[in-house]
């Protein structure tokens, strides 16, 4: 007890001197500035909708106290220090720069503005201590609502088009009247306009009138051409000539409407003297024809599609009118200032794992854009990096990677028959080769080459689909030690790590994000499906079956005979504005068969570590119940055919960039045919009582470019030994020696998932 009571007076006595501390500064007369809080009365609103509004009220007004975090001013401090002042200080907020009267006149009008016609706010301020604050009481009055919503009617051709369009209006009858919901409407109105031709209208063109002598505390509106609108607003447009200029300097003197040696090429004049780019390469990325009809899905998508070349780093256009005999017709320019040709890059990355491994890798590549001036890109990218732990079991056996990968990409479907696509997204041809060299020092050395030929596309923003006709991978090592040979002898599940591989198959991918482009604390799905099957033509060809003893080899190694699945399902639930419930489902399936017993070993699935289960060590779980006892001196990665992840996370934003999580894993892997050297491993029914769980908290500083994050876990359960999985019967987190065996540390860059 005398312990904690010194705590308590210490921490008192902090609080006194930030107390002291923080009014040092402040003038005599004046006062320091906390910040505002406001009253509602006479509101019918429920209690949340009560609560959002006095926030968003408090966040209207001015001035802003100072900054705190965890609750202390820190810059303000930061201030009082000649030291730190100039760089990390922040000078107090005063009383004195408060202006009731603008914040009452602001508040007010906010009120209006959400249909509070009655509303009156007054204000005052409560000084105690050199610290004020300013009190705004609210008197709201009723929210009137709308009653009815009018669409004038005429016969032009833009008030028609305006009334095709009033079934989607966002004024709804029965509705609160909402300022916000009015200049939402204007701009719906000027979108749906915008794609049917009307070029030079505008949400300002737009005027709606509100009636609130309609009675009950309603309104009633009108939606309207507004009198005056240019006759030029109400025309409909159509595309004329397009001019592509590829080569356009941002300082250049030369006439940027020059015409001279431009090639016409399906449509499109390309003014390119020098010959550096094929015309074809601007067909597809062009979504207007001459004599369409303009729109601002055409229009953006054409930018979005010239963008995403990664060819040109400014992209800029112009719409001209055709000025002769009154033409309704628009010339295109587009003004494109490429990058450099060739470029070099380099990367430097950091990486700690749960198994207390940590490394860095450095990357090099160089660039050559337009290679075949058809916009392809051809980049080449060395690697080489390590992974070392300086304690552990695993001390001295560290791990050194090189590779080389070469990417040659092409801007279209590279095909012998057409393929067509839409969207605001560039569809790629990918041509990839690669060499990679893994010594795990101590224990072997593999090498692998790769090779993939396939496709990239972008359905939409959030939709993503990469398909690989050809993904080759060839394994073999080069090196297998005496240490790794004996363990191998008494644990003969360590020779699937150094076995040949050989897969020759085709692989497709799905993606799907509601959250691409969107803060972290948002609301959404994202989805991620795999496809992977390998060995079909060359198992029919061979009439290979392993299960027969009739395994057949490609260049000396048995080819792989498989069909996998896996898919990674996430969804987050926005509880508040600064709470998030993130929730995670992998679930993971692979059939080996013909001329394969098991899924090869890159491609069997994993549990455990800093982004899966934070309890368990990284790949230490599974497969199933077994659980190596041959006590070698070195961890083998745990894997299996069949896999299932669950995670569930609740984040909160505590204070500042500091944001807090409690979380709790689960999941195992088993394999599908049942193998005598790991028994208890195979797929069954009793699946679910198999789950290795485990659960901890979490802290990640958000520095909205950076995320570092620090996850403590501890298993609830492990998979394994029968009859006493479950830890939590026996938690003691007062014991050393049980702190050491069950509590995992993670620190990682970025969230799980």
């Amino acid at each position: 007890m005398g312990r904690a009571r010194q705590h308590i007076i210490i921490l008192l006595v902090l609080a006194f001197l930030v107390s002291c501390s923080t009014t040092r500064k402040v003038p005599e007369g004046d006062a320091l500035y906390l910040g505002a809080r406001v009253k509602l009365e006479s509101t019918d609103l429920p209690a949340r909708q009560k609560k959002e509004l006095r926030r968003d009220l408090e966040e209207m007004t001015r001035p802003r106290p100072n900054k705190r975090l965890l609750g202390i001013p820190f810059k303000l401090l930061f201030n009082n220090s000649r030291l730190f002042r100039k760089k990390m200080g922040e000078p107090p907020v005063l009383l004195s720069s408060l202006d009731l009267d603008y914040n009452e006149k602001l508040l007010q009008n906010s009120l209006e503005n959400r249909g509070y016609f009655h509303a009156r706010v007054e204000g005052d301020t409560s000084v105690r201590r050199k610290k004020a604050r300013a009190i705004y009481t609210a008197k709201t009055g009723p929210q009137y609502k709308i009653n009815t919503v009018r669409f004038a009617d005429d016969s032009s051709a833009l008030q028609q088009t305006i009334l095709e369009s009033a079934g989607k209006t966002l004024l709804k009858t029965g509705q609160p009247f909402d300022l916000s919901l009015v200049i939402g409407e204007r701009l719906r109105i000027d979108a749906y306009l915008k794609e049917r031709g009307f070029y030079y209208f505008s949400p300002d063109d737009i005027i709606v009138q509100v009636d609130s002598t309609a009675g009950n505390n309603t309104v009633n509106l009108l939606i309207k051409v507004k009198p005056g609108t240019p006759q030029q607003s109400r025309n409909i447009y159509r595309i004329n000539d397009v001019f592509i200029y590829p080569n356009y300097v941002l300082r250049g003197n030369r006439a940027d409407t020059a015409k001279e040696q431009a090639d016409y090429y399906k449509g499109y004049y390309v003014v390119d003297q020098r010959k550096i780019y094929k015309p074809r390469l601007f067909e597809e990325a062009m979504q207007f024809d001459p004599g369409d009809i303009y729109n601002r899905t055409d229009h953006n998508e054409t930018i979005s599609r010239l963008v995403n070349l990664n060819h040109f780093k400014f992209v800029k256009n112009r719409f001209e009118p055709v000025t002769r005999n009154d033409s309704t017709k628009l010339d295109v320019f587009y003004y494109l200032t490429p990058f450099a040709k060739k470029s070099l890059r380099g990367e430097i990355n950091a990486s700690t794992k749960s198994n207390n491994l940590t490394g860095s890798s450095i990357t090099l590549g160089w660039r050559n854009r337009n290679t075949l001036r058809g916009g392809e890109l051809l980049s080449i990218d060395a690697t080489g990096g390590f992974e070392v732990q300086v304690g552990g079991q695993l001390r001295g056996f560290n791990t050194y990677r090189v590779g080389l990968e070469v990417n040659f990409n092409l801007p279209r479907f590279l095909s012998p028959f057409h393929i067509s696509s839409k969207g605001g997204f560039v569809p790629r041809t990918n041509f990839l080769v690669a060499y990679d060299l893994l010594n795990k020092q101590k224990l072997y050395t593999m090498q692998s080459f790769r090779t993939e030929i396939g496709y990239n596309w972008k359905e939409s923003f959030q939709k993503e689909h990469l398909l690989n006709l050809v993904s080759v991978n060839y394994v073999q090592p080069l090196l297998i030690t005496p240490l790794y040979k004996d363990s191998a002898a008494r644990n003969p599940t360590l020779l699937k790590a150094v076995e040949r591989q050989f897969i020759l198959g085709t692989t497709y991918n799905y993606n799907y994000n509601q959250l691409q482009g969107k803060p972290v604390m948002s609301q959404g799905m994202y989805f991620n499906g795999n496809i992977d099957f390998s060995g079909n033509i060359a198992g029919l060809l061979t009439g290979a079956n392993a299960a027969g003893n009739k395994q057949k080899n490609l260049f000396n190694a048995p080819f792989a005979q498989y069909f996998r699945l896996e898919s990674d399902a996430r969804y987050y639930f926005k509880l508040s504005p600064t709470m998030i419930w993130a929730n995670r489902l992998i679930t993971g399936f692979g059939i080996p068969y013909g001329n394969s017993l098991q899924l090869p070993y890159i491609k069997q699935f994993f549990v455990g570590g800093t982004s899966s289960l934070r309890a368990f060590r990284s790949r230490s779980v599974g497969p199933g119940t077994w659980v190596d006892t041959s006590n070698t001196s070195f961890l083998p990665d745990q894997s299996g055919d069949i896999k299932l992840e669950l995670n569930t996370e609740l984040r909160a934003k505590l204070v500042g960039i500091l944001h807090g999580a409690v979380f709790i894993d689960a999941g195992n892997v088993w394999l599908f045919r049942e193998d005598s050297l790991k028994p208890g491993a195979k797929f069954s029914g009793q699946f679910l009582r198999q789950l290795a769980i485990g659960g901890g908290l979490g802290l990640r500083f958000d520095i909205s470019f950076l995320v570092i994050r620090l996850d403590v876990a501890f298993p609830f359960r492990r998979p394994y030994p029968p009859g006493s999985e479950w830890i939590l019967n026996d938690v003691r987190f007062r014991d050393a020696s049980w702190r050491k065996q069950n509590i995992i540390y993670n620190l990682g860059i970025g969230y799980p998932f």
